[in-house]
């Protein structure tokens, strides 16, 4: 790993704690915090999936 894969790791990392520190001051519950990362999660595969067949 090269140093800017490192930082690029490191700035991942960040996103994720400010988007889950996000997700948290919702206060969902478990079942509720499950659900939205599966509908957004479904909707990041769909558009890949989307784009992918569009450029291939």
């Amino acid at each position: 790993m090269n140093e800017f894969g490192a930082v690029q790791l490191i700035a991942l990392f960040a996103w994720l704690i400010l988007a889950g520190s996000a997700v948290a001051s919702f206060r969902l519950g478990w079942k509720d915090g499950v659900r939205i990362g599966l509908i957004w999660a479904g909707i990041f595969v769909a558009v890949f999936l989307i784009f992918s067949m569009a450029m291939g």
